[in-house]
C-alpha cells in the first residue's frame, strides 16, 4: 500500500514557480509513495462563525480529509513580504481547526521555499516552520531547501536543470527517511 503525501503549494498563480518545482519534486519519490496536490485556492477565509457543525464549508471538510489521509505534507511556497502567502496561512488555519482536532497533528513535513531572487524565500521558509512547531509537525531539518534564482533552473517546459535534480533528490531522500520514522 502506498503512502499518500499531501503537496501544498503556497502560490495560487497558474504559472507558479513553486508549483513547477513541486511537480519536479513529486517525480522523485519512491514508487511506494503517492504525492498529490491539495488545493488551497478554493478555501473560504477561515472564520469560526462559519466553521460550525451545521454550516462548515464543504471545502473545509474536503481539505481537512485530504490532509488527514496523508502520511506527510510537503510544503512548497514562495515568499511574500518576508513571510508566507495569505492563501497558505489560511490553509494552515483551516486545517488546524476545530481546536483540538487539527488535521496537521503529527504529520511529518518538509518545506521548500522558492524565489526568483537570491534570498531564496528564506523568510517564508522560517515563518512557515514557526507555525509547524505549534501544529506538532515533525519537520525535515536537513538538507535545508531554499531554491533561489528559480528562473535560471527551470526550462520552458517547467523542468529543472540537470544539476538541480540531485539536490532535489537529496531533499526527497531525507524526507522519506523522516517519514519512515513515523
Amino acid at each position: 500500500m502506498s503512502k499518500k503525501i499531501a503537496v501544498v503549494v503556497g502560490s495560487l498563480r497558474k504559472g507558479s514557480f513553486s508549483k513547477q518545482i513541486a511537480k519536479n519534486v513529486m517525480k522523485l519519490f519512491p514508487s511506494d509513495y503517492e504525492p498529490e496536490f491539495v488545493e488551497i485556492g478554493n478555501l473560504p477565509l477561515y472564520n469560526e462563525d462559519i466553521d460550525t457543525p451545521e454550516n462548515v464549508p464543504a471545502e473545509y471538510t474536503a481539505f481537512r480529509d485530504q490532509i488527514k489521509e496523508a502520511a506527510g505534507v510537503l510544503f512548497v511556497t514562495p515568499e511574500y513580504n518576508r513571510s508566507i502567502p495569505g492563501g497558505l496561512k489560511n490553509a494552515i488555519d483551516v486545517g488546524s481547526r476545530p481546536y483540538g482536532q487539527s488535521a496537521w497533528d503529527k504529520k511529518p513535513a518538509a518545506v521548500i521555499s522558492v524565489s526568483p531572487g537570491a534570498i531564496s524565500g528564506f523568510g517564508a521558509n522560517h515563518a512557515l516552520r514557526q507555525s509547524l512547531v505549534f501544529l506538532n509537525m515533525p519537520t525535515l531539518q536537513q538538507p535545508e531547501a531554499y531554491i533561489g534564482n528559480v528562473t535560471n533552473i527551470l526550462d520552458e517546459d517547467g523542468n529543472v536543470a540537470e544539476g538541480t535534480v540531485g539536490f532535489l533528490q537529496s531533499i526527497v531522500d531525507a524526507y522519506v527517511e523522516l517519514l519512515n520514522r513515523y
